[in-house]
């Protein structure tokens, strides 16, 4: 049965990075079936900027990660969930769907909580609804299916309310520059120094373009590429997505950010399924299986080839070519 329209509810989403960038479009359609319902969004701190501004957020509820660990964690933790039952949320609607966002929808003590059929260690037994979702279907999609189950109808057209920041200090965006995102948290996702290096001098040989390079700090030097890897915050790494004119990156958080952006882009899949992670976006493109094709979430996967030096070079042709 779907939900009455609650007077404050719980959205409890607090991460990785692109978990957060596909749960938007949820968040923007709650506000305009019920403006008048106060939604809270729960929110890893490292995270909690892609929220700033965002007019369907009535607060932000940091989720502080990294204070629960050491010897007085897990006291920091309990007095953390016990505070969720001051928000006073009549519905809480756990999009995260593992252990601990099932406790964070049970502590705050709402009368109706909604999660997803394939949620993760145990958190579906703190659910009062659980939401049908099949297998083998994009996270974006999946997260829509929330909204009919709560009498919400799922919109047309996708708001991506990404907030507009300015660029990092000394970097002028006046000329038009690629952003090139080359390392991932996932094993086996980033790509390797002779990658980077062929892909450098295949693009600087076939465009004038400079590439601004992204990322966490650390790793080989490019030449001609201006490196802010570890030198921006996620504002600046996300005006810089908006402003270039193509990115290229291995499946990561930024590349949904970009892909969210609508800025052009192709992503880079060494093993990972674009159907389900791949960039939610009509101005994407993908490079798997040793060839680049249209991002299409209902096209099943080529075989896995690894990403060469000669994979690097024809992403970089590729890239060249929309300048």
């Amino acid at each position: 049965m779907p939900a009455s329209r609650p007077t404050s509810l719980l959205l409890i989403k607090p991460g990785s990075m692109g978990d957060v960038v596909h749960a938007l479009p949820v968040a923007s359609a709650i506000r305009a079936a019920w403006p008048q319902t106060r939604l809270t969004w729960v929110c890893d701190e490292r995270w909690a900027p892609l929220l700033e501004g965002n007019p369907a957020i009535s607060k932000i509820h940091t989720f502080p990660r990294r204070d629960f660990r050491g010897v007085g964690g897990f006291l920091r933790a309990r007095h953390w969930y016990r505070g969720l039952r001051e928000i006073g949320a009549d519905t809480a609607l756990d999009l995260q769907g593992l252990l601990r966002s099932g406790l964070m929808a049970r502590s705050s003590g709402a009368r109706r909580t909604y999660g997803l059929s394939d949620a993760r260690e145990g958190a579906g037994f703190f659910h009062t609804d659980r939401i049908p979702v099949p297998k083998n279907e994009h996270a974006v999609l999946r997260y829509l299916r929330c909204l009919p189950a709560m009498g919400i109808p799922v919109p047309e057209k996708l708001e991506w309310p990404l907030p507009a920041h300015p660029l990092p200090e000394n970097f002028s965006a006046g000329e038009p520059f690629l952003a090139l995102h080359p390392t991932s948290r996932g094993a086996g996702k980033s790509l390797d120094a002779a990658s980077l290096a062929a892909f450098a001098e295949t693009f600087q040989k076939n465009c004038r373009a400079k590439i601004a390079l992204l990322g966490a700090e650390g790793g080989p030097p490019i030449g001609g590429a201006i490196d802010l890897r570890g030198k921006t915050s996620l504002g600046e790494l996300t005006a810089l997505l908006r402003a270039a004119r193509f990115v290229v990156s291995v499946d990561s958080g930024p590349m949904h950010i970009a892909a969210a952006l609508g800025t052009p882009l192709l992503s880079i899949h060494t093993w990972s399924d674009p159907r389900l992670v791949g960039p939610f976006s009509e101005n994407a493109w993908i490079w798997q299986g040793g060839g680049i094709r249209k991002q299409n979430i209902a096209e099943a996967p080529p075989p896995e080839k690894p990403f060469t030096t000669d994979s690097a070079r024809a992403v970089a042709e590729f890239a060249a070519a929309r300048f």
